[in-house]
């Protein structure tokens, strides 16, 4: 059966590439075999004999299974089974095997472990049939009785029972609400963001393929095929080595795969069971019923000087969470990281509801902190009568305020210099409603973005052929960010030969240890890693060019030589064919295994932060409650930029998400059924072609050697999606004098102005 699976598949850079050097606009090297559609994802892996597997969704917010009757699904021609919670193979009973390395605190979800309904959209039932279409036609047939029980999905009428979140300290510093409470000038307000949820294109799937001897190879849709691969040994008891997990392509996913879906303990438990292979492939539909964006309440207090220097700074939260899980997001600590201030206050809590636990999407929690913080600094320019973009510069923090560490590098102020210089800012008047180009009114604003530098354990293998080809390998994954690219890229420059001599391997669990792929960290992590592997093959052929007999290179120190053109050579002196230092070992290859531990205790003492400034240009048309972003420019200061081109389409990209939470996106519940309801792409409003205008992303030149000593990198995915929103609410109340404190600003908001929202009752007003 192994001709029949696909091998493990590995892009090369085409031919013409040339010599490499960090920051080139080089083309994606995955690119060829995604547009003629060679790349395979979860879904298209064939294997003879294949199963297909349909989830049934449970119909209730809260209660249980009563009686499922499959008998009418059974009787469909094709259909070979129905599992449930009675009938399905032995799951563990611990909660720690369900837990992966993303798991929150709490009990993870099993599905079909017992007749508990903990959220509405529950998988209760897996058919399995021949075809899909049987297998889809037989599940509308499954009959489900249930005893529902009260639930409550309505983050906002839950306000006061609230809980301390585990995961996120309550900081302080000071005595903030005593001094915002005699301050000269203050702003205090509340906000809110509504769910949202992901959307990539490829749907969430796990082809299980059963070997003749029992063994599994799965492919999934995920961002990290160890984690999901120590997760199914877990929760189905399985032994490590008889399962192989692969995600060589994934289309899409920005953190809804960073957590195994329940459609990958379906499949595998269905391949058990039948002792075939078998693929589960969720609906669109069904997509929504995970992966959502949790739904925020904040509130932020900003007290200043007239002059506009800070004096006090409270920022509150309470977010939404699963009856199951406390799944916490880092909302408010954004607030005691980008200014100066002598008195900060922080609080964040946490609102237990009927539904699915949240997951991590795009910048999880600065996304909506940081939306709070900008738009609240935009209100306290208006009340000082200050400039925006001065307010900013005149709160500058040279060092982390909470805490006093100097940042590991900090290029903020340039981003703003820059930033402000290219869109035209000093052009503002600043007066609300000052511009208009015919039936439309014209708003700029700005704001501050900022996100932490990740880096984490990794190992990459590298392989030196006698005729010049490299192979890299590591478990990274590519969720279409440009792993395949970079990596090749860091490996090429690093050995001096051309990209279309190397080839990088990703997207296997049996390959060297990675990380899961996010928050900006698999340059900084696996990028090192790969770096300190070619560093050691490099080292292994300066000792082979000094052993040669009668050795330009003998008294050389490896300092002294440098690798390009399949050569090493003396710096401005004597070469040597890097495949006559093989051919005289008598080697074909060499390889070299490389750990990465970052240096916790030195790291530890900094501040690792990526910072950006967006500048925003909307026309609102009030007649018919319409805005439209017709320009931003997005200056970032990210590190050391490895590829110019993919970094500038990952900042691009999350550029259009932020337009698309400030204008578009939300899921709206029905809470007399707890279920979300515009849980389709027709009514899941996003952007398209002709919501998106000019974006120009700017890098500044940043370089931090305390994130990445190897490389100087710091993470680009995360930050483009950063202090969008907020740019774009206060473009719009530059335009119109109408302050929208919740996302999305919709047309219902712009014709009828902003929600009222409650106040929870605590102990300083939050």
């Amino acid at each position: 059966m192994d001709d029949l699976i696909p091998a493990l598949q590995t892009p090369t850079a085409p031919a013409g590439t040339g010599r490499v050097r960090s920051g080139m606009p080089v083309s994606r090297v995955d690119g060829r075999a995604k547009v003629t559609g060679s790349a395979r994802y979860a879904a298209e892996i064939h294997a003879p004999g294949l199963c297909h597997g349909v989830v049934v969704s449970g119909m209730i917010a809260k209660g249980r299974i009563t009686h499922i009757d499959p008998s009418d699904a059974l009787a469909v021609p094709g259909v070979i089974d129905v599992l449930t919670h009675r009938h399905r193979p032995p799951l563990a009973g611990d909660d720690e095997e369900y837990k992966d390395s993303t798991a929150p605190d709490g009990a993870p979800f099993r599905p079909l472990y017992n007749d508990r309904i903990l959220y509405s959209g529950q998988p209760v039932a897996l058919v399995l049939a021949e075809t899909f279409e049987a297998a889809r036609y037989a599940a509308s047939l499954v009959t489900v009785d249930y005893e529902a029980e009260a639930h409550a999905t309505d983050l906002l009428a839950g306000l006061n029972d609230a809980h301390d979140a585990s995961e996120t300290t309550n900081e302080s510093k000071g005595d903030a609400d005593a001094v915002f409470a005699r301050a000269p000038v203050k702003v205090d307000a509340q906000y809110y963001n509504e769910v949202e949820h992901h959307n990539p294109m490829e749907l969430f799937a796990s082809t299980v393929v059963y070997g003749d001897d029992g063994h599994l190879t799965i492919y999934d849709k995920t961002q990290g095929s160890q984690n999901c691969h120590e997760y199914i040994c877990g929760a189905l008891q399985l032994p490590p080595e008889r399962v192989t997990v692969r995600n060589p392509y994934v289309g899409g996913a920005f953190g809804s795969g960073l957590r195994p879906q329940y459609q990958l303990p379906l499949a595998t438990m269905a391949a058990l069971h039948l002792k075939r292979s078998v693929r589960v492939v969720l609906t669109r539909q069904q997509m929504f019923f995970f992966g959502h964006r949790p739904e925020v309440w904040q509130r932020v207090k900003l007290a200043a000087n007239p002059d506009g220097q800070l004096q006090a700074i409270v920022h509150e939260a309470r977010q939404e969470t699963s009856s199951f899980e406390d799944y916490t997001e880092e909302v408010v600590n954004w607030s005691g990281q980008l200014y100066a201030c002598e008195n900060i206050r922080l609080g964040h809590k946490l609102v237990a509801r009927d539904r699915p636990t949240p997951v991590d999407m795009r910048a999880p929690g600065a996304t909506h902190g940081v939306h709070a913080l900008e738009v609240a600094m935009d209100e306290l320019s208006y009340a000082l009568g200050m400039d925006p973009l001065a307010l900013r510069l005149k709160n500058y923090a040279e060092r982390n305020p909470l805490d006093g560490k100097p940042y590991s590098s900090k290029e903020l102020r340039a981003c703003y210099e820059r930033g402000a210089e290219r869109f035209g800012w000093s052009r503002r008047p600043p007066q609300p409603r000052s511009m208009q180009e015919g039936a439309e009114l014209v708003g700029y604003g700005m704001a501050s973005a900022i996100w932490e530098a990740f880096v984490k354990e990794a190992e990459a293998r590298a392989v030196l052929h006698a005729d010049g080809r490299l192979v890299v390998s590591s478990a990274a994954s590519d969720i279409g960010t440009g792993t395949y690219t970079v990596m090749t890229m860091i490996a090429a420059e690093a050995m001096g030969l051309p990209m279309e001599q190397v080839t990088f391997q990703l997207g296997d669990s049996n390959l060297p240890k990675a990380p899961t792929e996010g928050g900006s960290s698999h340059v900084n992590s696996v990028g090192s890693a790969i770096f300190g592997a070619c560093d050691h093959l490099k080292r292994e052929l300066w000792e082979y060019a000094r052993e040669q007999e009668k050795s330009a290179f003998a008294q050389a120190s490896f300092e002294d030589v440098e690798f390009g053109d399949g050569q090493l050579r003396l710096r401005g002196g004597a070469t040597v064919a890097i495949a006559d230092l093989l051919r005289a070992k008598g080697k074909d290859h060499i390889e070299a295994t490389y750990q990465l531990s970052p240096p916790k205790d030195k790291q530890e003492q900094y501040a690792r932060l990526v910072h950006a400034a967006v500048f925003c240009e909307v026309r609102v048309n009030e007649a018919l409650g319409i805005a439209r972003v017709t320009r931003v420019v997005d200056a970032v200061a990210a590190g050391r930029i490895i590829s110019a081109k993919t970094a500038a389409s990952q900042v691009s990209g999350g550029v259009i998400w932020g337009i698309s939470q400030a204008l578009h996106e939300a899921t709206y519940t029905d809470h007399d059924l707890g279920r979300f309801m515009n849980h389709n792409y027709a009514e899941y409003h996003v952007p398209v072609c002709a919501d998106i205008h000019d974006i120009e992303v700017i890098f500044v030149d940043e370089e931090d050697r305390i994130v990445s000593a190897q490389l100087g990198t710091k993470g680009v995915g995360e930050i483009g999606i950063l202090g969008v929103a907020a740019a774009v609410s206060n473009a719009i109340y530059h335009a119109t004098g109408k302050r929208i404190r919740s996302t999305p600003i919709t047309p219902d908001k712009l014709l009828l102005g902003d929600r009222d929202l409650p106040v929870p009752n605590a102990p300083g007003g939050a």
